[in-house]
């Protein structure tokens, strides 16, 4: 994982912004690597948890065997559950959730069990009617509907009264699912959760890898052989939009399932990649998180989350396209809502609020459904953690996001008797919570966070992995640095300081003209960069400047012409 050491120095970035550049970490571990291995790579692998040489090659080789099966916590279970619903051909609810985890989770489960011989009946809440997680009248409906099997998808691990309502209609529960544990479990045959037993497992995947690894294994029970890659192409997805840790087996998984998308057959990606402008064989973390991913979470958001499962296990492209179709609008409009929710928010808050450890926001003018996406906002302008909620039917529907330093869902944990329901993890979490609470509920997280956390140093804060002067990147160590991809939580984008470097030209770009668009020259090389959002600190042409970049994944195809992406800029100083 990214290193957390105290070693480093910390320089004033623009706007208040500040840099941190991680000192060089001990490196004998890598001693007897060779010539071949670079001094760059050495250090940024020590960053990163791979402290000596047979884990770099570990690291940087192809995905290898992945983990066991029978470490996941009660996969056996499970898998012997699903094995006998297969055989006897029973009608099994997937109950999934109605983001991209929780719908690619429910469309493999769905496609795994319906080829081995079982009947599924996918179902999504509605966001609007029904909330988060399962309820006591959708179980109801699915067991009127013949279900004598309930399986959970990214969902259910505090489903107690849920659960129990399950049991006394017949059905058994297999509940799938990665998100933190709650002091009580409910009543299931199985819970197949990496997060039990202390996360024994070895890496902490979303809930459509679980999906994999309980599909896998089923396959493997029945002696059936199975196709793993479409399924893998789904990992991915929600893997990468649900902020699983990019460690481990999780890493490796998205590495397989990136490879998958390449050459995807599915009618519903295919369609998808046309409305964002993506090309399958370009797809990365990066597009999946601004083009895919959004895309197929705004079904939830705006409308209903089967429009994305039925785009997703559609068989055919002709009717993919009119579904992408429709998920491209909601997008749009998601876009637009997104930023009307914001200027709420900000309006809301008073000079109080904006000074605390906690930033909460509840309003009857924000939607549930993007309640989250205007709490990750505030969270990244604030440098804090945020819990947005909309007010309607004498209920707060919220949101939280949060900063690496602090454990939103232990926040929420510790104050549970505030709550109708919650749950999540470090990083997200959401909650119902009674109206006439939310005073109360305000005044003791508020409080609660400001014990743990220093505000007067929450300041915006950019890591920095090591200087490096742009006349010292070539293709070859460009070529090193693909090999530690993919990026995202535990293994951070690397992050470079660049310090004197000539600004050759600059304008602002995009539609408000907040983006800069540059050339840099250091030494003998010149660069084209882009800036985003950093506009009003341009430093001008003619001038030097001190530079935090990193490298836009698709400038380095085709002509092979490269694009420096530039996080912070300032006048070039000596410090």
């Amino acid at each position: 994982m990214t290193s957390t050491s105290a070693e480093a120095r910390i320089l004033a970035g623009s706007g208040g912004r500040r840099w941190r550049v991680l000192s060089p970490p001990p490196l004998e571990g890598f001693a007897d690597a060779g010539p071949g291995l670079p001094d760059l790579m050495r250090i940024l692998l020590a960053q990163r948890g791979v402290t000596d040489t047979i884990a770099a090659r570990r690291y940087l080789g192809s995905p290898g065997d992945l983990t066991d099966p029978r470490l996941m916590p009660n996969l056996d279970v499970a898998v012997e559950r699903l094995a006998r619903a297969c055989e006897r051909g029973e009608t099994v609810a997937v109950y999934g959730d109605y983001d991209v985890d929780g719908v690619t989770a429910t469309t493999l489960l769905a496609e795994g069990l319906e080829c081995l011989g079982a009947r599924p009946m996918p179902y999504i809440p509605d966001r609007f009617t029904e909330g988060y997680g399962p309820n006591v009248r959708a179980v109801r409906q699915l067991a009127d509907r013949g279900a004598t099997l309930l399986v959970t998808a990214d969902t259910g691990t505090s489903a107690v009264l849920e659960v129990d309502e399950a049991n006394s209609l017949g059905m058994d529960v297999v509940v799938i699912d990665h998100h933190t544990i709650p002091e009580a479990l409910p009543d299931a045959l199985a819970i197949v959760n990496p997060r039990l037993n202390d996360i024994a497992y070895g890496s902490e995947p979303a809930a459509v890898g679980v999906a994999y690894k309980v599909v896998h294994d089923l396959h493997d029970r029945l002696g059936r052989p199975y196709e793993p890659d479409e399924h893998r192409a789904l990992v991915a997805l929600g893997n990468v939009c649900d902020l699983a840790p990019m460690l481990a087996e999780n890493r490796d998984l998205v590495r397989l399932g990136l490879a998958a998308l390449a050459r995807t057959q599915r009618p519903g990606i295919l369609a998808l990649c046309e409305v964002a402008g993506v090309k399958p064989e370009h797809i990365s973390t990066e597009t999946i998180g601004w083009g895919l991913g959004p895309r197929i979470n705004a079904a939830g958001r705006m409308e209903h989350a089967m429009i994305a499962l039925d785009l997703l296990r559609a068989p055919t492209l002709a009717q993919a396209r009119p579904l992408a179709k429709r998920l491209e609008d909601l997008n749009r409009a998601r876009r637009e809502a997104t930023t009307d929710a914001l200027e709420t928010a900000r309006e809301s808050l008073t000079a109080a609020d904006r000074a605390g450890a906690l930033i909460v926001v509840a309003s009857p003018a924000i939607s549930s459904g993007i309640v989250g996406l205007c709490a990750a906002r505030l969270a990244e302008e604030f440098s804090r953690p945020a819990i947005v909620m909309e007010v309607a039917g004498g209920e707060g529907r919220g949101s939280c996001r949060s900063i690496p330093e602090f454990d939103v869902t232990e926040l929420l944990r510790r104050h549970g008797d505030l709550f109708v329901r919650f749950g999540g993890h470090r990083a997200a979490a959401g909650f119902t919570i009674e109206e006439s609470r939310i005073p109360e509920m305000k005044a003791r997280l508020v409080e609660d966070a400001g014990r743990l956390l220093d505000v007067a140093n929450l300041a915006p804060t950019i890591g920095v992995d090591c200087e490096l002067p742009l006349e010292a990147v070539d293709r070859q160590t460009l070529q090193w640095l693909g090999l530690l991809a993919p990026h995202g939580v535990g293994n951070d984008t690397p992050k470079f300081l660049a310090r004197g470097v000539q600004v050759q030209a600059t304008r602002a770009v995009g539609a408000d003209g907040s983006h800069l668009q540059m050339t840099l020259k250091s030494g003998h090389a010149t660069w084209k960069a882009i800036s985003f959002g950093n506009a009003e600190y341009e430093v001008p042409a003619g001038e030097q400047a001190d530079i935090i970049y990193t490298f836009r994944q698709d400038d380095f195809r085709g002509d092979g012409s490269l694009q420096l992406e530039v996080l912070d800029l300032r006048p070039a100083t000596s410090d």
